[in-house]
Order: structure tokens, then C-alpha cells, then sequence
């Protein structure tokens, strides 16, 4: 399949980007490349490959949850530049 330079000016005008004619040339080339190597991939023979969703196996790295004691409340708000009593104060963010 060959990406013509039309197709990349189309897709540079939905994308918003100024090309040269150079660089249209050039892109056009290397896209219709890339196409072609996704199209030899179509040819590779993947009867007894399984599939997987990632070529390593995976084992959870993570504790089990459990209690533990936490900061307390003063000394997690000492450091807070504004504070309500037991609450942080920020910003507001959204307009109401």
C-alpha cells in the first residue's frame, strides 16, 4: 500500500501541521515503509504461539494490606500552609 503525498497533506491539514513539500516527499516514503513492514508482519505464521498480553511472566510486587499506625492528625497538618481545623485548605479549583 502506498501512502501518497494527497494523504499526507490531508492528514497534516486534520493534525494542524505546516509541511513542506520536502517534507511531505519525504514522509510520504517512510510512511509507505512502515506500512509495508506491518503488512510483512501479516505474513508471519503464529499457529502455535499463544497469545499473551506481555512477552514476560508478571508476579505481583505488591504487600498485602494491612493496618499500620499513620501520621498524626497535628502533625500532618503542621506542615500544611492553610488549614480548617482537621481539614487542609486549598484553592478552589472549580468555579461555582
Amino acid at each position: 500500500m502506498k501512502i501518497t503525498e494527497d494523504a499526507v497533506r490531508h492528514v497534516a491539514a486534520l493534525a494542524r501541521l505546516a509541511v513542506s513539500d520536502e517534507e511531505v516527499a519525504r514522509l510520504s516514503t517512510q510512511l509507505t515503509e512502515i506500512i509495508g513492514y506491518a503488512e510483512l508482519l501479516q505474513s508471519v505464521d503464529l499457529t502455535d504461539v499463544p497469545p499473551t498480553s506481555h512477552p514476560l511472566a508478571l508476579t505481583n510486587a505488591l504487600r498485602e494490606d494491612e493496618s499500620r499506625p499513620s501520621l498524626a492528625r497535628d502533625a500532618a497538618l503542621a506542615n500544611a500552609p492553610d488549614h480548617d481545623g482537621e481539614q487542609v485548605r486549598v484553592p478552589a479549583v472549580l468555579e461555582g
